[in-house]
């Protein structure tokens, strides 16, 4: 870059430059007329002086801040942030001469990146300061600090509406959201700005409290808090002031003169004042009336009118007599009626061969187990006779209320489907063997699907009819349950089921939005669905709708994200519908394709659900010993994700996975250890914790974060370590593991690096067994005939309410009333809704307890047989 000599020089510092400018610094010019110009020598003895210094500054979303810093005489000048010199590459210089005083003056212009801001740990604020030389020494500038500018969107507290009387003082609240900077708080009535300086019936406290002194009856509206900075601008909900006027009594009249009723009367008016704007009417009598004399006026005795009470009151009380007598009659009647409309409905009259089984004989109330248990020694008792007549299709197969993974439905025995002509599918009743590496290579060589992920240990594939299944990804909980009737009658779809891991296919997220669920993906989108599908994910929020707007997003076929629901503002019309219960989200689809939750704190009371999970180091040789703590969201295929990477380093689990609400307060997450024997052991760690920033989690831009903590042990004859571990939120919840182990030897926690073995979860080691695909019968707990005729008993409205709509009562889903009624067979989306529920751990006997409480009649319990229906 050549120098530039003049009045003005503007380049790019760097140290070649530098030289350059001191050499020519006391150049001699040399024109026409032989002029000589020089520094002043007084430039060697000053030291340099700023005439700007660098200013706090608030970086507003993600636009980067400027700092601007300028010094004469200088030879040299730097920005320094957090204790390190920034790269010369990053600085902007301008140089140029004070025609006063022919002195140097330099001027240096940095950007600093909402990026650089976070990554900077602990509570320590981002700071920059200058520092200028001169031939004479240096100088600093002041610091100058750099924030990141938010408003929260919801207040802290908001005004209450009141009803005060007139001339009343009135005090409403206002907490504004937490924000930097600080929020200013304005109050509007009406959506007119409160200017307390224009009228002094209004004061504003220092903590932003508005405080009408007397109430007027103009000062009834709405009033709003306001706060604002330079992020954004929030109004509270609006609080209605009422002020009413309560009624007062006039002074009494004079007495009347005596009437022929020997009586006179005095009356009073509500009018000074008059109620007004909901005040309360006068209290007291209006009227007010006083014998003359008693003399004058002897008390009379009516014995007609007495006699015509006491009849009324013999009639009246014959009238509720009989209103009695109908009552119970009428009841009498309904309870008739519904023991003979559950008696016709019964699931048992068509095609089945009842027997009452009481619930205290042993063996038949056991709840059943996670897994399916071996053939039922006793499933010869109760048995289903075919009937043909009552379906229009037939297959071949085996029926069964629970399915066995170890052979109920074998692929030879029992072939749902015939080969289609063109020998291209055949489908089986049970497991579906396959090979997946084949599947998803033919798969991903289509269009729409080349972004897929070729991950065959997290993707799932089956064929499936009419008579539906289940796909399952081992131990990530999630499943997708194709319930029967979803694909149409005739149609054979191939279905994926896959879990997105790839950082470009990450949802793009902002302001307080998080990612509440894994990234899965179902299809192939576009396919006919009947009726809808459900999708069974984990998800890491508190399942507090109250601190939370949860969206349901869609990857387009152009690969852009929408919202295609918000939780607990759902249509039954439109084609999702999602139950989030404690852990799990259900979601109802009608349309395939890549799906995931999204979450937005309504306040700082939102909290993710965060999994801490301690590893460490198989075996130690030297003196050194790692213990590494995970942060993950709390969901399966994070926590499979991270076991794998673990076996593959040869680490090992030593304590049982703790939970910790990370909630939505912009406080970081810090680290610790304690309490290990100063004898034997020391940390290496300088710092008394560490910590990892609050956007790292709360962002989700890695799937998991982890802080290693090295230990040093003093002699190599040391293996027992005992210590503690804290895991905890700044002004937040915390975790606490107690270590106590031999490093030499395996844990009871641990899994060896040459074993698959996992101790900690036995229904992570179920769940990872399971068959990834099961198609017709065997995926579900309720056989297919019996649930076509429950469902044909409970879909018609019933009088007596004996219908679908007491079934979800009995199941706990009566908040989905408005979605089940919406579909042709409410029934049918119940029974899918329970088997995706209880696939692992339902007892089909329990659900059995239920449609006979229903019906109020003995409990019928159907085993199925060997044979086939």
């Amino acid at each position: 870059m050549p120098l530039l000599l003049g009045p003005f020089v503007r380049c790019r510092f760097s140290a070649t430059l530098l030289v350059l400018w001191l050499v020519f610094a006391g150049f001699t010019c040399t024109g026409s007329e032989h002029a000589t110009a020089t520094l002043p020598a007084a430039f060697n003895d000053l030291l340099p002086h700023f005439l700007v210094e660098p200013e706090d500054e608030f970086i507003v979303k993600n636009k980067p801040v400027t700092l601007t810093c300028r010094s004469t005489p200088a030879t040299q000048i730097y920005f320094k942030c957090n204790g390190e010199w920034v790269h010369q590459d990053d600085h902007l210089i301008e140089r140029t001469i004070d025609p006063a005083t022919a002195l140097p003056i330099m001027q240096v212009t940095i950007d600093i990146t909402r990026q650089q801001v976070e990554k900077i740990f602990g509570l320590d604020e981002y700071w920059c300061q200058c520092v200028a030389w001169s031939t004479t020494g240096t100088q600093k500038s002041q610091k100058a600090y750099i924030r990141i500018a938010y408003l929260r969107k919801n207040f802290e507290e908001e005004p209450q509406g009141k009803e005060v009387a007139l001339d009343q003082e009135v005090l409403l609240r206002c907490h504004p959201p937490e924000g930097v900077p600080q929020a200013e708080v304005e109050w509007q009535r009406n959506e007119d700005v409160i200017n307390p300086g224009n009228d002094l019936n209004f004061f504003i406290t220092t903590d932003h409290n508005l405080v009408i002194k007397k109430a007027r009856l103009a000062d009834t509206g709405n009033y709003t808090c306001v706060a604002k900075n330079i992020v954004a601008r929030r109004k509270s909900t609006s609080a209605t002031v009422l002020v009413y006027v309560d009624g007062g009594w006039s002074e009494w009249s004079k007495w009347s003169a005596c009437g022929a009723d020997c009586s006179m009367w005095r009356s009073r008016e509500c009018t000074q004042p008059s109620p007004g704007t909901g005040g309360k009417d006068c209290q007291g009598l209006d009227l007010q009336s006083l014998n003359c004399t008693s003399e004058q006026c002897p008390q009379t005795v009516s014995g007609a009118e007495d006699v015509a009470l006491y009849v009324g009151m013999v009639a009246v009380a014959l009238c509720l007599t009989l209103l009695l007598i109908v009552v119970v009659l009428v009841y009498r009647r309904k309870k008739e009626d519904l023991d003979s409309d559950v008696a016709d409905s019964s699931i048992l009259t068509t095609g089945f061969q009842p027997m009452g089984i009481k619930p205290s004989k042993p063996g038949v109330w056991a709840p059943r187990p996670r897994r399916p248990p071996p053939h039922s020694k006793n499933s010869h008792l109760l048995t289903i006779q075919p009937d043909l007549t009552t379906t229009t299709t037939s297959y071949q197969g085996t029926l069964r209320s629970r399915h066995d993974a170890t052979g109920k439905f074998s692929m030879t025995n029992g072939p749902l489907l015939d080969p289609l002509p063109n020998g291209s599918h055949t489908l089986h009743n049970g497991k579906l063997k396959s090979d997946p590496a084949e599947f998803v290579s033919r798969l991903s060589n289509q269009t729409y699907f080349k972004t897929l992920p070729r991950d065959v240990a997290n993707t799932s594939y089956g064929t499936f009819n009419f008579l539906g299944g289940r796909l399952t990804i081992p131990s990530t909980g999630i499943s997708l349950l194709i319930p029967p009737e979803a694909i149409p009658r005739g149609k054979i779809y191939e279905i994926y089921l896959t879990v997105q891991r790839k950082e470009d296919l990450r949802l793009p997220l902002a302001g307080c939005q998080t990612l509440l669920s894994p990234v899965v993906s179902c299809g192939p989108p576009g396919v006919v669905l009947s009726r809808p599908v459900i999708l069974s994910m984990d998800h890491c929020s508190d399942a507090c709708l109250d601190n939370w707007a949860v969206r349901l997003k869609k990857q387009n076929y152009e690969g852009t994200w929408e919202d295609v629901l918000l939780m607990g503002e759902e249509l039954v019309s439109e084609p999702y519908y999602c139950q989030l219960e404690a852990e799990t989200c259900r979601l109802f689809s009608e349309q395939l394709g890549t799906l995931a939750l999204v979450g937005e704190s309504l306040h700082m009371g939102a909290a993710k659900r965060l999994r801490l999970v301690l590893f460490s180091d198989a075996y130690c040789s030297t003196l050194e010993y790692n213990i590494r703590v995970y942060c993950m969201d709390d969901t399966q295929d994070v926590f499979k994700e991270v076991m794998q990477m673990e076996r593959q380093l040869g680490g090992r689990l030593i304590d049982e996975p703790h939970i910790l609400l990370f909630k939505d307060s912009y406080h970081n997450l810090r680290l610790s250890i304690h309490d290990m024997p100063q004898a034997h052991w020391r940390s290496k760690l300088l710092a008394g914790y560490q910590e990892i920033p609050f956007y790292h989690i709360w962002n989700g831009s890695q799937r998991y974060l982890h802080c290693t903590f090295t230990l040093e042990r003093l002699s190599l004859s040391t293996c027992e370590l005992t210590c503690q571990l804290c895991v905890w939120q700044v002004e937040g919840e915390g975790q606490s593991f107690s270590l106590d182990f031999n490093i030499a030897k395996a844990v009871l926690y641990g899994f060896h690096p040459y074993q698959d073995t996992r101790a900690v979860d036995a229904e992570f080691l179920l769940m990872d067994s399971s068959a990834t695909a099961l198609a017709g019968p065997s995926a579900f707990q309720i056989p297919y005939l019996i649930r076509q005729k429950i469902c044909s008993s409970l879909d018609a409205p019933c009088p007596n309410g004996a219908d679908w709509r007491m079934l979800a009562q009995r199941l706990k889903l009566e908040r989905h009333m408005r979605f089940f009624a919406s579909k042709a067979s409410p029934t049918s989306v119940i029974l899918d809704l329970w088997e995706a529920q209880h696939f692992y751990s339902g007892n089909i006997n329990q659900l059995a307890t239920v449609m006979a409480d229903i019906g109020k009649q003995e409990a019928m319990i159907f085993l199925v047989s060997d044979g086939e229906c």
